[in-house]
């Protein structure tokens, strides 16, 4: 192996020595520990130190790294304490997730790493929403994110490096070529010869390293960041290396060749780089032994305080607490009948545009990104005439792929940008389930980092659409936890939910529907208002009857009431999650007869929930049998005259004189 010094003094290549020796050091006594059930599992990146010590002492101190299960260099190499980097391993409280996840899976903003989800792909396009907050901010900074050579074969490789590469942003994505994903070859994996080839596909820059070679990663890394902090623009990073134990040890080698070991074994780049400072006079047996002695004990004092913490005693109130960042509205916002305000008839597509526009002047740091969104206005136009206002830095189009788009927004969120995302239809969100459930979701419970993001989602039938732009697909995020969905009936609603939705730093799922965009008006307050997130409305009030629902549900409730002249409470629940449980315990108990109205197909419904939660809670309240109406439990059909039957109005009438007739 070759080691080229190049100009740097003796003390840097020592101090590359240490933090290279820290993690194998580490690695050894947690395989110690693994064997005595002292640690539940352990992905080993023995063989790979070279390619995570490297790049980190490369980059700047408050430059974010993104890493992935073999990358213990990263952390060490950031200073991370081991007691508490131990505690993380073992589950306990003082560890970066309390407990709630496990290896390097956690985060810590004071050490600018952001760790992995199980599904690998998806940090790579939060890497770009970092990167892209630092261009906003003209701060010359780069980002560094890493992947292994079979989690590239997921979408989300393909949309991360495509979206930094059109939006030219300061990301060095590091390929770990290790030869294998678990037990299956590159061969089986993909029909190229090495990663630098898809480099140019994207337009952007691609190198080649010898990852087992420190001096060497350490050098071309800090060259690329210098360059990419005056020049913004991606880098593709391929480093060949190779894993010297299982993907983790409970999986085991007997799959790899081993002759491969043998080969390998030769180029450990712990003991090449150690023998290569012995040769050249930099380091010697003194130092040798006391840079171990010193690493151990640093091991053994980390670990004696890392055993001495309990395992967590479970607080109900702080695991449910923890899945939101705490936030008090500010009530002076909320529209209320003793804050009266000029009023303009808007259409609920223009309260939305309203809402948006004035919360883009209210938050300087908001970013709006969507297909479409910029110079067109969206394809169903709110956004309209923003890029002159706002200018294309905070109105961005992004390319077709709202996996990249959500994973960049928690990106800005962690530099401590808002952000929203259009999903041009929100059948088109499931491209970017995974970013929303497991990561906007659960990023605070896990690492205490909140994601301060918007998602719109414009929901619906009854255009004739046809099976995918018209699903009511809220019921997918409401059984998900971190999650805020709310679903505004009305534009005054519309548009005090969405500066609510901005106002709290929580992910917010934002239903819009299509067919009442154009179809209904009210008079809006001209000011910006706040609607409080988590409360109903009873938008009307009877003693008989009472009618839960949401949404287009709300005027068809309302048609039907006047129709029929019902004495009926109709309850517009407005937010999903958190729902109104009092408001709904309030209506139940006056009138005894309720029925759960939605236009999302009736099994899994939120119907069902709250049909359950009021049974188990109300039950002494009822005279009659909880009724739901909803959806059939079919996609939904393109022929108005099949989409009719599949929609729940027609048959409202005759489940409403039912239950009023029990």
């Amino acid at each position: 192996m070759n080691f080229d010094r190049k100009d740097y003094s003796n003390d840097t290549l020592l101090h590359l020595y240490q933090h290279l020796l820290k993690p194998r050091m580490i690695e050894e006594k947690m395989l110690i520990l693994l064997r005595q059930g002292k640690v539940s599992k352990w992905f080993s990146g023995i063989g790979q130190e070279a390619i995570s010590v490297g790049s980190t002492l490369a980059l700047e101190p408050d430059e974010y790294i993104l890493p992935l299960h073999r990358n213990l260099g990263v952390f060490t190499g950031r200073d991370i304490p081991l007691d508490r980097l131990f505690a993380q391993w073992q589950g306990k409280t003082t560890g970066y997730t309390k407990g709630r996840d496990r290896s390097f899976h956690f985060g810590t903003n004071e050490h600018h790493i952001v760790g992995m989800i199980s599904h690998l792909g998806p940090q790579l396009a939060v890497a770009g929403g970092i990167a892209l907050a630092d261009k906003l901010e003209d701060r010359p900074k780069v980002t560094v994110t890493y992947s292994g050579d079979g989690g590239a074969s997921e979408g989300d490789f393909h949309e991360a490096l495509n979206v930094a590469a059109v939006w030219q942003l300061p990301v060095i994505f590091i390929i770990e070529n290790n030869g294998y994903g678990l037990s299956t070859p590159s061969r089986e994996q993909f029909r190229f010869n090495y990663f630098i080839d898809k480099g140019p596909a994207y337009g952007m820059d691609a190198v080649q390293v010898d990852g087992n070679n420190v001096l060497e990663v350490y050098d071309t890394v800090r060259r690329l960041a210098e360059d990419l902090r005056q020049n913004p623009r991606p880098v593709l990073l391929e480093a060949l290396t190779f894993r010297m134990r299982g993907h983790e040890e409970a999986s085991g080698t007997k799959y790899v060749p081993q002759e491969l070991f043998e080969e390998w074994a030769q180029k450990d780049p712990v003991e090449n780089y150690e023998k290569w400072l012995l040769a050249e006079g930099i380091l010697d047996e003194e130092a040798r032994m006391r840079f171990r002695e010193t690493i151990k004990r640093e091991i053994e004092e980390g670990l004696k305080v890392a055993d001495a913490v309990p395992m967590p005693t479970a607080s109900l109130e702080e695991e449910i607490g923890d899945m939101y960042r705490s936030f008090q509205p500010d009530e002076a916002l909320q529209l209320t009948t003793n804050n009266q305000q000029s009023t303009t008839d808007k259409r609920y597509v223009d309260a939305i545009s309203d809402g948006l526009r004035q919360s883009m002047e209210r938050h300087p740091e908001l970013v709006l990104m969507g297909q479409d969104i910029a110079d067109y206005g969206g394809v169903f136009k709110i956004t309209d005439g923003f890029v002159g206002q706002f200018g294309k830095g905070r109105v961005r189009n992004t390319p077709l792929c709202e996996s990249a788009i959500v994973g960049a927004a928690l990106g800005l969120s962690i530099k401590g940008k808002k952000a929203m995302v259009e999903m041009q239809f929100a059948d088109f969100v499931s491209c970017g389930f995974n970013q929303i459930v497991n990561n906007l979701a659960k990023s605070h419970y896990r690492w205490g980092q909140n994601a301060d993001v918007v998602v719109r989602m414009p929901t619906g039938a009854g255009t004739a659409a046809g099976p995918f732009h018209s699903q009511s697909n809220e019921a997918w995020f409401t059984h998900t936890p971190g999650l805020k969905v709310v679903y505004p009936s009305n534009p005054v609603d519309a548009k005090g939910l969405l500066c609510a939705a901005f106002e709290d730093p929580n992910p917010v799922m934002y239903f819009e529907h299509k067919l009442l965009y154009r179809s209904i008006s009210a008079p809006v307050p001209d000011a910006y208002y706040t609607t409080p997130i988590g409360k109903a409305a009873l938008v009307r009030e009877g003693e008989t009857i009472s009618i839960i629902t949401y949404g287009a549900g709300v005027h068809w409730a309302l048609a039907l009431a006047e129709e029929l002249n019902l004495d009926a409470d109709i309850l517009d629940l407005r937010t999903l999650l958190p729902w109104d449980e009092e408001a709904v315990r309030t209506t139940v108990e006056k009138n005894g007869r309720v029925l759960l109205l939605h236009e999302d197909t009736l099994t899994g419904g939120l119907g069902g929930e709250i049909g359950a939660w009021i049974a188990e809670h109300c039950f002494q309240h009822l005279d009659a049998p909880l009724v739901r109406v909803a959806s059939l439990d079919t996609a939904i059909p393109f022929s108005p005259t099949l989409e009719k039957q599949f929609l729940p109005q027609h048959r409202l009438r005759l489940a409403v004189e039912k239950l009023l007739n029990y």
